[in-house]
Order: C-alpha cells, then structure tokens, then sequence
C-alpha cells in the first residue's frame, strides 16, 4: 500500500489551511498514494491551548462541510482519506473525531478520541467528551484500518484492542510539542519517548505504524513535526524533520506483517486467563 502523509504548520485561516491540504492531496495521489493520513485537527490551529466558549463555533456535524469537501476530493482521486475532525454531536456535545472517507466519498467509519488529555497547553477535557464508539478498526477498500488519535498513541491496551480485531495497520493522528519552557535534553527527551512507544506498538502487534503530526510554532507552542511510519518491527520507514512542513509518499508492504507474526507469534502465546486485572485502575 501506499500512503500519502501531509505534515502541515496551520495558521488561523482555515479555508487556506484545508486548500492547503487539498492541494497537498491531490499531489499526494498524482505521486500513487493510495491512503492520505492527515494531521489532528488539520483544518485550524490547535485551539486547545486556552479555555474559551467562543472556539466551539469551529465544531461542525459529521456528516457536514468537512466530510464534503473531503468526500468530493477522495472520489476525485480515488483514494481513502483519514480526517481528524472537531465533531459537533448535539448542543453542548463535541469530541475530536477521526472519520474515514472511502474512495467513493462516502465516509467508511468514525473513531472518537477515548484518552482525553488535560495538561497546560493541552486542555482538551474542556472541548472533547469522551469517545463512546470504543476501539474497533475501519475497513476500507485499501484495508482494515487502525484509527487512533494521538494521546491514544501513549496506550498499549487500544492498540492491542485494534490488533485483536484485525486491523492492519495503525493510524495516529497527532497534534504534540514542546513546553518552550523545557530544557532542550528534556524536549528531546519526549520527543523520543513519543516515537519509541508507537514504534512499541508496531513490534508487539507486528503491524506498521503511520503517526501524522503537525508543525510550526502555534501561540507560542512549537509542535515538533517527526511524523513517521514503521513496519512491524518499528522498523523506520520513513521520519519527516522536526522544524518544517512535508508530504511524502511511503510504499508499505502489508504482507510483511504475516511473515512477522511467524516469527514473533505473540498473540499465541498470550496469557489471557492471566490478565483480569489489566481493568483495574491500579492494584493495591
């Protein structure tokens, strides 16, 4: 398969930053991809650095504007498209979901943010309820895919859930940097871990990993970009820089996973009448 990515450094113009994307795309396929993955909530900047009622006016329905400009650009091209959307579900309900569009337009399936982070700069429990379609991968007509969204990177237990139901291949995307008041060892420091537990995944579940981040200093806050995909043994296939804007086109060979699983058959040798405390929030 291959898979187009768009690491992108968004401004406050959102019609430009989604023409952007669109252009980008459209490149993307004229170069093979057959699957674009975009970046966490790509259309505008990550407005979760502040509390304010007045950014819920960015929420939109699903299906709506996004998923037809999306919809229309993916059946264009014939290709499947990853969105990362701020969904308005009802009056005073929103989560941050990724929605699937196939080939055809149409939107293939939805994944609602489960991990809501709430740190300085990251206050997403003020806009984001809870994703409640839990962890189920999307089937496409390039594959049966993984979708996760960012903070859900950092927990093995919903990659493994992906995994356990056949999908193919992880998808993360992402919106993370640095504290500008860290020291640069420790900003290295995450950076690394970010991609060290994704790569993680990709070994333990012998599926490749594809993690879209965004870049460019937004209000103070410079995401570190780093977006990348690796095979089944975290092995890197690709890694975009950490300061600038890129696309890239990245050949993964699904196959591969099958012959790794051989080798590494992890999933056979489970422990799972051993695991009931995995539910618990922690054992005294």
């Amino acid at each position: 398969m291959k898979i187009g990515i768009i690491q992108q450094h968004n401004t406050a113009d959102v019609k430009q930053n989604m023409l952007q994307l669109v252009t980008k795309t459209r490149q993307l396929a004229h170069q093979g991809a057959e699957l674009v993955v975009l970046q966490e909530l790509h259309n505008s900047l990550y407005f979760c650095q502040t509390e304010d009622v007045g950014i819920f006016d960015l929420a939109e329905p699903i299906p709506g504007p996004s998923t037809q400009v999306f919809g229309t650009l993916a059946k264009e091209l014939g290709i499947v498209i990853v969105t990362s959307l701020f969904e308005r579900r009802a009056t005073g309900l929103y989560h941050n979901t990724a929605v699937v569009i196939e080939k055809d337009g149409t939107i293939a399936g939805r994944y609602r943010k489960m991990h809501i982070p709430d740190d300085p700069g990251y206050y997403e429990k003020f806009y984001f309820t809870p994703g409640d379609l839990g962890f189920h991968p999307i089937d496409t007509s390039v594959g049966r895919l993984g979708v996760l969204v960012c903070w859900d990177q950092w927990y093995p237990e919903a990659a493994r859930l992906m995994a356990l139901q056949g999908a193919e291949l992880l998808i993360y995307p992402t919106a993370i940097g640095w504290d500008p008041a860290d020291t640069h060892d420790e900003q290295q420091r995450q950076r690394t871990a970010w991609q060290t537990v994704q790569r993680g995944h990709a070994v333990a579940n012998g599926l490749p990993v594809v993690a879209v981040n965004r870049v460019g200093d937004e209000d103070g806050v410079p995401f570190w970009g780093t977006s990348f995909v690796c095979g089944p043994q975290g092995e890197l296939l690709y890694e975009a820089p950490t300061d600038r804007e890129a696309t890239a086109v990245i050949d993964i060979d699904l196959r591969r996973s099958e012959q790794v699983r051989r080798w590494w058959p992890f999933l056979r040798d489970r422990r799972i009448d051993a695991y009931q405390d995995i539910t618990k929030r922690f054992i005294d």
